[in-house]
């Protein structure tokens, strides 16, 4: 959006904003401007999606990606997703923790069922550490990522980096979020960048089909899709559990935010899940969902 548009449209993003801060927006609007949002970036209000030219989005970000550095802005998604403490995420998330995209089989009734489901995928043993920076001299029969690469771009840094801990005819599985076919940076370029401003700082949307193109160091033995109605559902039991536990919740965002900034942060918390509810069920979960892959070292 350029020229004489770019100034009013801001101007009523702007205004749009402060009344979601102060929670005067109802779910309904809430839930129309965030798929708005992103479906007006990629053309997906027109029918059929626009999506002609998704090889070459995929192709051409993999330059860029392997001239910068495994990780930008480091420490602002660290603090946008984990300033809140552990009580806020046992009142929201499911008794394993599991923070991020659920399998919601036809045995799944509850959202431990289907954290479970999902975790009977891949069984790990979790390690967090700032990935850009860390090192370590051992090497492990089994490297597990979830939800990590999103934060990342220079895969082909990544993956080599990854590729000396695996022991020779050892996996890596990894789990991320994607589009089925475009790759592209969250970008705070506009009044609307509202999810990369507050929690995807230097974040990645990766294609289903980006990784293997860096196969440099690793190579795909297995590749999976999960429909993104799954992380849609996760997304509404994460908000119906923050709902319920409302009172609980309003002294954490106090303590965390301040009192002036606490309702504000409410309702970015609540927005998030409504739009990851909204992203990932967009198109019955064919257009943003989780891509599964198996690498071996080579």
């Amino acid at each position: 959006m350029e020229g004489l548009m770019r100034a009013p449209y801001d101007a009523t993003v702007r205004q749009t904003l402060a009344s979601l801060e102060r929670n005067l927006l109802p779910d309904a609007v809430i839930r129309r401007l965030t798929r708005c949002s992103w479906l007006a970036d990629f053309g997906l209000v027109t029918d059929p999606p626009l999506n002609s030219n998704s090889l070459t989005s995929s192709i051409s970000l993999t330059v860029p990606l392997r001239e910068m550095p495994v990780a930008i802005s480091t420490d602002k998604p660290k603090t946008q997703h984990y300033e809140l403490p552990t009580s806020f995420f046992k009142l929201v998330l499911g008794k394993n923790f599991k923070y991020s995209c659920c399998y919601f089989s036809d045995g799944s009734k509850t959202l431990e069922d289907a954290e479970e489901a999902m975790l009977e995928l891949y069984w790990i043993t979790s390690y967090i550490a700032d990935i850009s920076t860390f090192e370590m001299d051992a090497s492990y029969d089994r490297i597990y990522s979830i939800e990590m690469f999103e934060h990342m771009k220079n895969y082909h840094d990544l993956l080599k980096k990854i590729a000396k801990w695996m022991k020779q005819g050892s996996l890596l599985f990894v789990h991320y979020f994607c589009h089925k076919a475009f790759a592209y940076h969250f970008e705070d370029l506009n009044e609307d960048d509202w999810m990369t401003r507050y929690f995807f700082t230097g974040g990645t949307m990766p294609s289903a089909n980006l990784l293997p193109y860096f196969q440099d160091d690793v190579s795909v033995v297995n590749h999976w899709l999960v429909n993104g109605k799954h992380y849609a559902q996760t997304s509404k039991e994460w908000l119906k559990r923050m709902d319920q536990n409302s009172a609980s919740i309003k002294p954490i965002m106090e303590a965390t935010y301040g009192k002036d900034q606490a309702v504000k942060w409410n309702v970015y918390w609540r927005t998030f899940f409504i739009a990851g509810a909204e992203l990932f069920g967009y198109n019955n979960g064919e257009e943003w969902m989780v891509a599964l892959f198996l690498f071996k070292k080579k």
